[in-house]
């Protein structure tokens, strides 16, 4: 597929693109069986919503959620209200991913690279820095200021919290996942689609992502149209000037994450943090050193009111 097929299918109106994400589902359910697939499900809007398209087809395939210590209360609670759910957890805490291997900040792909630049061979870091001959594979020249930052920096979050879990889960078991990615959400996303599309049967790890030519758009318009609920962090669904938007948080994801947080206007999530869950602020900033980072790359991180409220309560191992 190129782009201009996928910004065609983008492009399509929502009920076509139900029918289409249902045909997926149902090819990749006929190639394994029923008994052999689950849901990946984080709780946030775009799994639940893959969640209900998955379910609407086969009630009984089971879903699993990876506890990561990192989502808001509500989001768990959430969770808990679904029916045959399975609880996974990761091996280390945040706190242990980000002491041993560094933050998540900016992007996946960018901090793989200033990971290897920092911490590769010299081929590695050569490729990191002036890329492929296309130019490929290379760290933007606008963060060569954090080669130096005073605190490590990575992309393995992500990989040990969640995709170790969901693996050890798919090699006991033999299940293959559905996920609730899009591919406009990165530059990675979209390009792995161009490849494989929806269903990649052939990869070493096959997996199912039937929504990945749906936009934020569309994910809210179902949400809306269906009166499917939600977790209660979002808000309501409302629409205005014919855009669906939330009434509390866009995104959810793993609260103390920084990827993207740069390129967000205020408030921000980490300032939006402080508002709601002061406690869950103050321990991002202080005891797992955001802070710091926040400070280095010049992102505000709170209000112009500081709140002192007691952390001592938090599990300093969960950040819960």
């Amino acid at each position: 597929m190129n782009m201009n097929e996928l910004t065609m299918l983008q492009a399509l109106p929502l009920d076509l693109k139900i029918a289409k994400t249902k045909l997926r589902i149902r090819e990749w359910v006929d190639y394994y069986g029923v008994e052999n697939v689950y849901i990946s499900f984080s709780g946030g809007k775009d799994s639940t919503v893959l969640l209900d398209l998955v379910r609407s087809e086969y009630p009984d395939i089971p879903a699993v959620f990876v506890d990561t210590g990192l989502e808001y209360p509500e989001l768990k609670e959430f969770v808990n209200s679904f029916d045959n759910v399975t609880i996974l957890r990761p091996k280390l805490s945040f706190k242990q991913v980000i002491e041993k291997y560094g933050y998540p900040i900016i992007s996946k792909e960018q901090s793989r690279y200033l990971y290897d630049v920092r911490h590769g061979t010299e081929k590695m870091k050569n490729l990191r820095l002036n890329g492929t001959e296309q130019g490929n594979f290379k760290l933007s020249k606008k963060y060569y200021y954090l080669i130096d930052a005073p605190f490590e920096i990575s992309n393995k979050c992500c990989d040990v919290m969640k995709k170790q879990p969901l693996k050890a889960y798919e090699k006991q078991t033999g299940k293959k996942p559905f996920i609730g990615i899009m591919a406009d959400e990165s530059n990675m996303r979209t390009r792995n689609y161009l490849k494989y599309g929806c269903n990649s049967f052939d990869l070493k790890s096959p997996s199912s992502k039937p929504l990945s030519f749906w936009r934020q758009q569309d994910i809210l318009e179902y949400i809306y149209i269906n009166k499917l609920e939600i977790a209660p962090v979002y808000g309501d669904i409302i629409k205005e000037d014919d855009l669906f938007r939330t009434t509390g948080c866009n995104r959810t994801g793993c609260i103390f994450c920084g990827y993207g947080l740069h390129l967000e206007k205020e408030p921000n999530r980490f300032q939006m943090l402080e508002e709601t869950h002061p406690q869950l602020h103050k321990y991002c900033m202080e005891n797992l050193g955001f802070k710091e980072v926040c400070e280095f790359m010049n992102i505000p991180y709170k209000n112009e009111e500081g709140n002192e409220e007691d952390i001592s309560k938090i599990d300093d191992n969960k950040g819960e």
